[in-house]
């Protein structure tokens, strides 16, 4: 397997912190807009897309700031992020984005969370 190089990615998002945040750390919130369906028992997250699916194990979270995923398929440290970002002067609320990919697929990657999020933009009406 080819070493995986950690990618992050920053988006703006019209909406407060906390409302946010239930769309990337609730199962009915993450199949607003992250896959077709999301289930969970306890720190096990089943997604869902086009019938097939995928188990990430939760490894971190912190209310109102962030959520940490690790897919059980992969045998190796990496893991996705979703971090909630408040600028102190601003207030502007930006979604942070930490990945990781093999070489050959980073911009595939970073395009699928292009479109991922557009969705989640949508969704919260923030486009």
């Amino acid at each position: 397997m080819d070493e995986k190089t950690k990618f992050e990615i920053e988006f703006v998002i019209q909406s407060s912190p906390q409302l946010l945040f239930q769309y990337l750390a609730t199962p009915s919130g993450l199949s607003e807009w992250f896959a077709d369906n999301v289930n969970s028992r306890g720190e096990r997250f089943t997604f869902i897309w086009d019938g097939a699916e995928e188990v990430a194990r939760l490894l971190k979270r912190k209310t109102d700031e962030f959520v940490r995923f690790a897919w059980e398929y992969n045998e190796d440290d990496t893991y996705f992020e979703m971090r909630i970002i408040v600028d102190e002067i601003t207030k502007d609320v930006s979604l942070f984005i930490s990945d990781f990919a093999e070489e050959d697929e980073l911009e595939e990657a970073k395009m699928l969370w292009h479109n991922q999020v557009a969705d989640l933009k949508q969704v919260l009406g923030s486009t």
